[in-house]
């Protein structure tokens, strides 16, 4: 196989197709009923060779957790998407866990948008100005600092390789150290953080390690950072630099002194309160004369043991130093095998390698050198500027759909009433299945017994085909606008006897829980589709088409067929859910319970609802209107063994599967249960 690291791509090869076929038993990988593997195989091959232990992900507690490239802390519940994260727990030996499904999805840029007013503070926006104004139309102001700044910022040091590299900077820590100064170093990954806290062991430098790995100490860590003679050895970890104090942190190490006392706030107020006034000025006095000897000795010293690929993070570590006026000194060290360089400029760190013969242990210092570190940090920017901007153009497309979908959930659960919505649910459900019917070929050739089956699964039809011909006077007459007339008609009705079997107050609340449900797993599929769609889109470009035009198109359509999913789901629920009504006694409240509905969905938890098959007999169905065979079989049983009910007034009935009554009484008047067309009809008006 073959991996490209500046594009974390792989490709498998070849030789590597046969291996996987012979190693299977199968002949050929890309036949359609191995299409599985072939994702499985690609995601091996990336845990392996893109996704790296301790940098990318560290493992804790049989755990694979995600380290956020920008802020270097552990990401928390979050999980790799596309089968990543799984591949990555099979090469590490975790137990591999289930893929997360997303329910909701905004990027950064989307969600700032969603405030009225938007302001920032931090030290080092000035170099994305461009990058603020362009997506958020904010301007960057650069504000003088409090006292005069006088940390020196030193040249940086460029070695050939990386030990030699670590090697002169644990001889820089070990002198600095022997002088006092407090040193804080700042590392690219967890991994070498903690390759260096073996070297600096090695030479027998006392130091504290604060990674993603051990954050839990973060604290007390930062506030020693400053003592006299402390060494750091830090990733980059975000919201953690005002901390470092010269000389210490006087009210977090009174507290620690405390602490030794066996004094606690919470189990010893009382001598608690008497102690602290007197150990917090000893502490701060003690602070005070060691914040002069680092201040005589250089203040705190900042060392890099590589370029980030932002300048933004590398201005953030200097800046730990020389805070409020405070003497500091900052440098940092580097190798042409660096990942920045090897990634972004390997071509001129070949160049400057072939050219010099210094020993391993002396710094190159050359204007080539600094040009490309400069150059490489600019090439990355940009593509990570870039691809802000792309993922911003294509979540644009998202972002409208996702704001007509909370738009139309915030509507339901503030309780609005949707009678009128579910209304034009029915007829679009219906003519959209008339036009799938009868879009095609003449009148005679229409399968007129497919779509009343299709349209028993949808709701309880009294309509009969015969009917509808007597009326147009001959099969060839039937318009699809006669059907849809006819049609909607008949399911107004039945919907209209379905609210009267609830009543009005349970036939809203049915409407409101079952509209949000399918919004919710309908929404929730489409995001998949639409993650999908943008993943093998940039492959358009290849026909020589716009991947975003191609992206707007293709999401608008999947939008639309989501659409008319949910409603007709949403239509054959409404007719066809089994429902249980419990009315509170004084009031028009009335509770609903339905199988498979429930307020708070259950992991696991499916809808379920019972239709007509061909031959008129009770089948269960699931969401995806698969048949649920034990389901059906009880339906059966318990339709075959249903009791007949005397002819005497009974309570409100409770509807059966296609909302016909299931208590054995005696059909309606015919004033009351129009039967033939002209009466429907003219209910219809009535209504």
């Amino acid at each position: 196989y073959e991996v490209d690291e500046k594009k974390r791509t792989v490709g498998v090869l070849e030789p590597g197709i046969e291996k996987v076929e012979d190693y299977l038993g199968i002949d050929n990988l890309y036949e359609s009923a191995n299409t599985p593997l072939i994702s499985f195989l690609n995601n091996s091959i990336k845990a392996l060779a893109l996704f790296k232990r301790d940098s990318d992900y560290v493992v804790m507690n049989d755990e694979v957790m995600i380290v956020d490239e920008h802020t270097g802390r552990i990401l928390v519940g979050r999980r790799y998407n596309e089968g990543i994260h799984q591949a990555i727990e099979a090469k590490e030996g975790v137990p591999v866990k289930a893929e997360n499904q997303t329910l909701a999805t905004v990027t950064l840029q989307n969600y700032f948008r969603l405030y009225d007013k938007l302001s920032g503070m931090t030290g080092t926006a000035e170099t994305e100005a461009a990058e603020f104004m362009s997506t958020y139309q904010l301007g960057v102001v650069a504000i003088p600092t409090n006292k005069p700044m006088i940390r020196k910022d030193q040249s940086d040091l460029v070695y050939k390789n990386e030990p030699a590299k670590f090697a002169q900077v644990v001889e820089d820590i070990a002198k600095r150290h022997e002088s006092g100064q407090p040193v804080l170093v700042g590392t690219v990954s967890v991994e070498k953080s903690e390759y260096l806290s073996r070297l600096l062991a090695k030479k027998g430098i006392k130091h504290e390690v604060l990674n993603a790995k051990n954050h839990a100490r973060e604290a007390e860590i930062v506030a020693r950072a400053g003592r006299l003679g402390a060494v750091t050895v830090a990733t980059n970890m975000a919201g953690r630099g005002t901390d470092i104090m010269l000389g210490g942190n006087a009210e977090f190490l009174a507290v620690q002194e405390m602490k030794a006392k066996g004094l606690d706030p919470v189990e010893t107020p009382d001598e608690y309160e008497a102690e602290w006034d007197a150990v917090y000025q000893s502490t701060r006095d003690h602070v005070s004369e060691e914040a002069e000897k680092v201040v005589a000795a250089g203040g705190l010293y900042v060392l890099g043991t590589e370029r980030h690929e932002s300048r933004r993070i590398d201005n953030q570590l200097r800046g730990r130093s020389g805070r409020q006026g405070d003497p500091g000194e900052s440098r940092f060290y580097l190798s042409l095998t660096d990942d920045l360089m090897r990634l972004f400029q390997s071509g001129a760190a070949e160049a400057i390698l072939s050219r010099t013969n210094f020993p391993d242990d002396v710094a190159i210092e050359s204007g080539m050198v600094s040009r490309a570190i400069k150059s490489a940090q600019s090439q990355v920017e940009a593509r990570n500027a870039e691809l802000r901007k792309n993922v911003l153009k294509y979540d644009d497309v998202l972002n409208r759909q996702r704001e007509a979908i909370y738009s139309d959930r915030r509507h339901i659960l503030e309780g609005d009433d949707i009678a009128d919505r579910v209304q034009h649910f029915i007829e679009d459900a219906i003519s959209t299945l008339i036009d799938d019917h009868t879009g095609t070929g003449h009148t005679e050739s229409w399968d007129f017994d497919a779509l009343w089956t299709e349209l028993k699964t949808l709701y309880p039809v009294s309509l009969t085909i015969d009917e509808v011909v007597a009326e147009s006077g001959s099969k060839g007459k039937v318009t699809p606008e006669v059907l849809k007339r006819e049609i909607i008609s008949d399911a107004r009705i039945a919907y209209q006897k379905r609210e009267e079997s609830l009543g009005e107050a349970a036939m809203r609340e049915l409407e409101r829980r079952v509209v949000l449900q399918v919004v919710d797993r309908r929404w929730r599929d489409h995001l998949y589709e639409m993650d999908y769609l943008k993943d093998g889109i940039g492959l358009r470009a290849m026909a020589q088409r716009d991947p975003l035009i191609e992206y707007q198109r293709e999401g608008y359509q999947m939008f639309q067929q989501m659409m008319g999913q949910i409603k007709e789901e949403s239509v054959g629920y409404l007719y066809n859910l089994e429902v249980e009504v419990r009315r509170a006694d004084g009031e028009n409240a009335a509770e609903v319970e339905a199988k498979g509905l429930s307020i708070a969905p259950v992991e696991g938890q499916r809808l379920q609802y019972s239709a007509a098959n061909d031959a008129g007999e009770v089948e269960v169905r699931n969401e995806r209107g698969q048949v649920q065979q034990a389901a059906t079989s009880r339906a059966r049983q318990a339709a075959a063994s249903a009791p007949a009910a005397p002819v005497a007034p009974t309570p409100p009935a409770v509807r059966g599967a296609f909302g016909q009554r299931t208590d054995g009484e005696a059909p309606a008047p015919a004033a009351q249960q129009p039967l033939n067309r002209a009466q429907r009809r003219a209910a219809d008006k009535k209504k």
